[in-house]
């Protein structure tokens, strides 16, 4: 037996509440037992294989220079290019990415595609930022990662608050700081750069098929479903179209702001063009507001 001690919550994460993290830790320990041979690379699967964070400084739109927290977790690329998204979102963690890169580690093994997992982020409400700000902001993340990034490397791809245009300047930033084009950098980009057909629907779409294979083993047919859609972006809107178009009923929606029921099925492509124009489902008129979170 070796007497070098496993450390299972990095120095570098607080012990106690290490959030996401922790959560990810709790979901490898309950498969441990069935792993058979292959447990002994559980502690492995336990470490990121490397984490990069840096510095996202940006000159704002009035002149003043505003700094922003940004990483790059590579948890796993045994199997191939580290794969996976970058979100923007001001509460984003460490943590955070780090489970979201072993999830993609996982679930690219799952579904046996030759990429590794990892993720990105950024600690900005890009909300508060003008068109400019956020382009300076993605292109200067995007030359911090450089130096671990690239289509034999790692690929990212859109993820919370992030979309194809995101994407093109990634692809653009990373294509100038190599000296030739390279399209392969990052995936989700505009469909005139060399992106994929159906990828803006893709994730939204898989949540769809999930769903109905979940109602296929439960013998519930998806025409007599009630379905609640919990977040009404890009993944969310998508997966409630599909499912009401399939003829399930999409009785309650929930985006950041609030919660909206209609028990006879809400008409989701007008409830998509309210948040288009609104920003959230928040007093849309075909729907009552949920308020008490406890009803």
């Amino acid at each position: 037996m070796s007497n070098v001690p496993n450390h299972e919550v990095p120095s570098y994460l607080v012990p106690h509440g290490i959030g996401p993290w922790g959560i990810y830790l709790e979901q490898i320990d309950r498969v441990t037992p069935y792993l058979g041979s292959l447990a002994r690379w559980v502690e492995t699967l336990k470490r990121p294989k490397r984490i990069l964070v840096v510095d996202v400084p940006i000159e704002r739109d009035d002149g003043t220079i505003a700094h922003f927290e940004g990483y790059r977790v590579q948890h796993n690329t045994s199997r191939g290019p580290g794969k996976g998204g970058v979100r923007f979102h001001q509460d984003v963690t460490l943590s955070e990415v780090m489970a979201l890169s072993a999830w993609m580690t996982v679930k690219n093994a799952a579904v046996n595609v030759p990429y590794g997992g990892a993720k990105g982020g950024i600690r900005v409400d890009p909300k508060t930022l003008s068109r400019g700000e956020l382009q300076r902001v993605t292109r200067r993340y995007t030359s911090e990662i450089g130096i671990i990034i690239g289509p034999n490397k790692d690929i990212p791809a859109p993820d919370v608050n992030t979309d194809s245009q995101i994407m093109a300047w990634m692809m653009d930033t990373y294509s100038m700081n190599q000296g030739s084009t390279s399209s392969g950098v990052v995936t989700g980009k505009p469909i005139s750069l060399g992106g994929s057909l159906g990828r803006h629907e893709a994730t939204g779409r898989g949540v769809f098929v999930v769903g109905c294979e979940a109602a296929a083993k439960r013998n519930l047919d998806i025409k007599d479903a009630k379905v609640a859609v919990q977040g009404f972006g890009n993944v969310g809107g998508i997966a409630a179209r599909l499912f009401s178009e399939a003829g399930a009923k999409v009785v309650a929606v929930q985006d950041h702001v609030t919660t909206v029921f209609n028990a006879g099925g809400l008409d989701v492509v007008a409830l998509q063009t309210y948040v288009a124009q609104n920003g959230s489902v928040k007093g849309f008129s075909g729907a009552d507001e949920i308020t008490d979170r406890a009803q």
